[in-house]
């Protein structure tokens, strides 16, 4: 059987040069990033379609407790529904961070609910009244579209909709 040699061609001006413009290109891509290691990144996302459970990690020092703005949330209903909008599945994600910012995506029955502009409203000064919230910025989104599924049981049981 024969043996076989690695064999290494040497390396061109021209694919050199082309790998150094290739990472030059990536630096600028970034440059607004910031570094994996920044203070104030993200401490903790978190969405009603995670499957899994996540271990329950302490919040950094600063952070905001995602119990407490949920408690928050929960105190906006809307008012044609005796439900809460965290109950009725409206929250769609809750995004926390270490300078004490805060993201809600969440969504509206329907496009033409009567409290489109003011339920977004009440959900951002709920959450802006959490200890350690310095700013929350709450976005209406509208894909995926809500549907009763995404409501609790307990918000089911509200509403007699078993």
């Amino acid at each position: 059987m024969p043996t076989s040699e690695d064999v290494h061609a040497p390396v061109l001006p021209e694919v050199e040069k082309e790998a150094k413009t290739a990472e030059a290109s990536a630096d600028v891509l970034h440059a607004d990033h910031a570094p994996a290691g920044d203070e104030a990144g993200k401490v903790e996302s978190w969405t009603p379609d995670e499957g899994v459970e996540q271990s329950a990690k302490p919040p950094a020092a600063g952070a905001v407790s995602e119990d407490a703005v949920i408690e928050a949330i929960a105190t906006v209903h809307d008012p044609e529904i005796p439900v809460n909008i965290y109950e009725l599945g409206l929250i769609y994600a809750i995004d926390l961070y270490d300078d004490g910012r805060v993201r809600i995506e969440m969504t509206l029955t329907a496009p033409n609910c009567p409290s489109a502009q003011e339920l977004p409203v009440q959900v951002k000064e709920a959450v802006e009244k959490v200890p350690g919230v310095k700013s929350a910025e709450v976005e209406v989104v509208w894909d995926p579209p809500w549907d009763m599924s995404r409501m609790s049981d307990e918000a089911r049981l509200a509403l007699n909709m078993f």
